[in-house]
């Protein structure tokens, strides 16, 4: 069958080698060059490689505590049984994670881990070190790669998906394919501050909620606790704090104990509270201490964190670095089965692009890369079976509150006058972030619809990208009100909490 893949992180590459060594012909589109995306960033590693007293079951229960209980059991089940194969695929793929001298793999242990099960690539360049592999295994066989294409919609017939529309050097044509996997990344971009790459623009969301396909769990975004807060977002790996850095207020205390016995290595979404509510009340960005790591050790383990912070004129080996919280990972996604069908026949969706179910509320450190490893190569397994006759058995998603109407928001303000990119992403960091209130959100929502009811039709891959990004935005604000208690990363208070700016 003819298989259009769109996207090309780890998932849509693993589906596209998949479905090409299977008998499948497949096409890769891609927003920018084959490769780019969210993986090539990745410091974090693979997790699923279980040492002496450690096992699959103590990795799915850890799965479960940090997505708060919300996971669902049969798709953590599958991640922690599958995981193991996939991590051998890539090394015959020619990943070169880390070994010990006498050529065992280094297990390196995050947040939230019970146990050391995560592997690593060149200390923490293990996304590069997959990119580079698949994009080599892809380059190596029949697989057409159109790049530099930006998928506009979903083309439907009688209710099956049946190819897509692209926009390619300000040119709109259509492919067609008997089956559209989407793999197109989370929706990064929709706040002020974000670890994510400029063309994570939620283009795959946004197109699945353009034809009716079902999404769930928008109102779960993970930030990560720890990106430099001195000049562009740069990520410091969760593996600085499994090595034993720590996190300081201005006097020097680890504050993080006050929010978790745990402290540092408490799942990401309390350590990121913690930051922000710290950073406030100091008025000042808190730090990060990783100098009784060691130099050396430093500079083995991180070298890119240890080139990057070097670069900006910080010796994070003598003192603290400052730190704060960005978007980093979207929990939610276009609603799937096991084997990455959505509610639409002929679509499906994998990694973060894909709600699985299996991070819940939370997603656990190094399950992202192994998510888009295990559900890539099950979603190309599922390609040549028949769309089930009575659909695909999948959780009923929560369903969009109804616009609000000016009068619940605050702030008023003529209609679509104060629009921009910018204003959306400060609005979204504001209200729909790390701390929320049902104040915050209306305003949010109530917001984000006058903008919409505005909008002109986009032209621009830009405007398409703002429009994208303005439907997501309704979406995530509408399921954060729906869902009234606080869970995981979504976090409501009473009253709304202001949060430190950051230049």
């Amino acid at each position: 069958m003819n298989v259009v893949v769109v996207g090309s992180g780890i998932a849509g590459l693993t589906t596209a080698l998949h479905a090409h060594e299977v008998g499948h012909a497949v096409t890769i589109v891609t927003k920018g060059a084959v490769g780019d995306g969210c993986t090539g960033y990745a410091q974090g590693g693979v997790a699923g490689i279980y040492g002496v007293g450690d096992s699959a079951a103590h990795h799915a229960a850890d799965t479960m505590d940090a997505g708060a209980g919300l996971s669902d059991a049969a798709a953590v089940d599958v991640l922690v049984r599958d995981g193991a194969t996939r991590i051998a695929e890539l090394i015959s793929r020619g990943v070169a994670f880390d070994r010990s001298p006498d050529g065992e793999l280094l297990l390196g242990r995050e947040a939230a881990h019970r146990h050391a099960r995560i592997v690593h690539a060149g200390g923490d360049a293990t996304g590069a070190a997959i990119a580079r592999a698949l994009v080599a295994a892809v380059r190596d066989v029949d697989i057409t790669v159109v790049d530099r294409a930006f998928l506009a919609d979903l083309i439907v017939e009688n209710g099956i998906v049946r190819g897509i529309r692209v926009v390619v050097d300000g040119v709109t044509s259509e492919l067609s394919a008997d089956a559209v996997v989407l793999a197109t990344g989370g929706a990064g971009h929709l706040y002020a501050h974000t670890t994510n790459p400029l063309g994570t623009t939620g283009d795959g969301i946004a197109a699945a909620l353009r034809i009716g396909a079902a999404v769930a769990d928008l109102e779960f975004v993970q930030f990560h606790p720890t990106v430099l807060a001195d000049g562009s977002a740069f990520l410091v790996s969760e593996a600085v704090r499994g090595e034993g850095a720590t996190l300081i207020d201005a006097d020097g205390r680890r504050f993080v104990f006050d929010s978790h016995p745990d402290g540092e290595l408490a799942p990401r979404d309390v350590v990121a509270r913690a930051i922000a509510r710290q950073s406030a009340r100091q008025g000042s960005s808190v730090r990060l201490d990783a100098t009784a790591i060691g130099e050396s050790r430093l500079a083995e383990r991180f070298p890119t964190i240890d080139r990057v912070t070097r670069e900006r004129g910080l010796d994070w080996a003598a003192e603290p670095v400052p730190v704060t919280p960005a978007a980093h990972y979207l929990m939610g996604g276009i609603v799937t089965d096991l084997d990455g069908r959505t509610s639409v026949p002929g679509l499906f969706a994998v990694g973060e692009v894909a709600r699985t179910g299996v991070h819940g509320a939370n997603r656990l450190a190094s399950n992202s890369l192994l998510e888009g490893a295990v559900f890539g190569a099950r979603a190309a397994a599922a390609l040549g079976s028949p769309w089930p006759q009575s659909g695909v058995t999948l959780p009923a998603p929560a369903p969009l509150a109804p616009p609000l109407g000016e009068s619940d928001a605050a702030g008023g303000g003529a209609l679509g006058a104060d629009f921009s990119r910018a204003a959306l992403q400060r609005l979204m960091w504001d209200h729909v972030g790390l701390l929320r209130s049902d104040e915050g959100l209306r305003h949010a929502a109530a917001t984000v619809d006058r903008w919409l009811a505005v909008a002109p039709e986009p032209a621009t891959v830009a405007e398409r990208e703002d429009a994208n990004l303005l439907l997501l935005a309704r979406a995530a604000a509408s399921a954060a009100l729906a869902r009234t208690d606080s869970v995981g990363a979504h976090f409501r208070e009473a009253v709304a909490s202001p949060l430190l700016e950051i230049v």
